[in-house]
């Protein structure tokens, strides 16, 4: 099988980026011919001052990606192409370009862009979804992309413009939704049900369980606000100091959550800033149990997979995607979303019942054995492969479309 796997790679890598290449590997190493469209969102910092207006306009319908898309599909004649993110620099002109070529395609819901500007259902420190209530209009009001209205009002009308073309309920043959907690979502609010498969993402290569009891536990992620580590440290400050936190990963909040560990005398926290995955990975092995803070959805938690491949339990939010992906009692603990002193007793208990933590590690080794590994995922994969191709394979071939989102905006 020939499968052209897309992706707009983001300027800081995450959970996406780690999952695209996974599953590209995977496809090459059974054998399928796998041609790659990527393009980056660090080409996003050629366009200054006015031509910022070309970048809005490239967010909606990127005319220079859907050319070399389109002749990209006429030279290889993928069976199937599979999306991952085309925001900003691709933009989902691809889409019609594919079915004017009569090709099926696939996306991977990685997160909640098609419902929210911000992507995240999370505002100023709690859930919303003004945006599926109301309109999109209300993004714009508060500003949640980037916290800017202008910025926001673009995303917005790429959104609502795609809304009008049906280009997600017609061009987009089939959805890939990492959780059934995600999968409800879309479909509650407006993605075709027969569309939206569930598939979640995978561990691979095997990063192999450590076998030793850890000493700290570990966060690793993204210091951004909806991760709320600031509900971690508010829950170590109740801990006074008995127990070690070592904080992976790096961004624009980093600095000011270090000087709020400083301010509440935090002194068995240490920030190891952006470590590479493998030195993650590492750490990982070696923690007693993880911590996942996070107050907003989540589509999956990628962290929390590895971790259960690692045979390191997790202690998560009561929430959406985390509270399905982790057993209660049985492969880690839940707390109440945003509640420190509940964090803080789960932590407490769990740092002082090592023997149990261990069995909830073994457990949670034997849930990524059975759910998450690159072998029990690659059938789940083909088969959405195949049930796009036979369902393209009955539809009429469409006849060429105008190029009609072309704004002509020079700059």
């Amino acid at each position: 099988m020939k499968i052209l796997v897309v992706h707009n790679q983001y300027q800081r890598q995450g959970g996406e980026d780690v999952v695209f290449d996974q599953e590209r590997k995977l496809l090459e190493s059974k054998g399928h011919k796998v041609v790659v469209y990527r393009r980056s969102n660090w080409e996003a910092d050629s366009y200054d001052g006015v031509k910022r207006l070309v970048l809005v306009k490239k967010s909606i319908w990127a005319s220079d990606s859907r050319r070399e898309f389109a002749a990209l599909l006429r030279s290889e004649k993928p069976d199937v192409v599979h999306v991952h993110n085309t925001f900003v620099m691709i933009s989902p002109s691809i889409y019609s370009a594919c079915r004017e070529a009569n090709v099926p395609v696939v996306l991977t819901l990685h997160n909640y862009r098609l419902l929210c500007p911000a992507a995240t259902f999370f505002r100023h420190g709690k859930i919303c979804e003004e945006c599926t209530e109301h309109s999109l209009w209300r993004s714009i009001r508060h500003g949640c992309f980037h916290a800017s209205r202008p910025a926001t009002a673009a995303v917005a009308l790429m959104l609502a413009t795609h809304r009008y073309l049906h280009t997600w309920d017609r061009d987009v043959t089939a959805y890939i939704a990492l959780t059934q907690f995600t999968r409800n979502k879309f479909v509650e609010n407006g993605l075709p049900a027969e569309k939206v498969f569930v598939k979640p993402n995978f561990v691979y290569p095997d990063p192999m369980r450590a076998d030793d009891h850890g000493d700290y536990v570990l966060f690793a992620g993204p210091p951004t606000p909806e991760k709320r580590i600031s509900t971690m440290l508010v829950a170590w400050s109740h801990l006074h100091d008995r127990i070690p936190l070592m904080v992976i990963g790096g961004g624009p909040q980093l600095a000011e959550l270090e000087k709020e560990a400083r301010d509440r005398g935090l002194n068995n926290i240490t920030f190891r800033g952006q470590l590479s995955r493998e030195q993650t990975l590492d750490a990982m092995r070696h923690a007693r149990f993880l911590v996942f803070s996070s107050e907003w959805y989540e589509t999956f938690g990628m962290t929390m997979v590895e971790s259960f491949a690692c045979g390191v339990p997790v202690v998560c939010s009561r929430l959406g995607a985390m509270q399905e992906l982790v057993e209660d009692g049985r492969t880690g603990l839940h707390f109440t979303p945003g509640d420190a002193d509940d964090l803080a007793e789960k932590v407490e208990w769990a740092w002082n019942h090592p023997e149990v933590i261990r069995g909830l590690g073994k457990a949670a080794r034997q849930e990524y054995e059975e759910k998450y590994t690159a072998e029990k995922n690659y059938p789940m994969l083909m088969n959405i492969y195949q049930s796009v191709m036979a369902a393209k394979a009955l539809e009429p071939v469409q006849e060429p479309a105008q190029d009609y989102i072309d704004l002509n905006i020079e700059v």
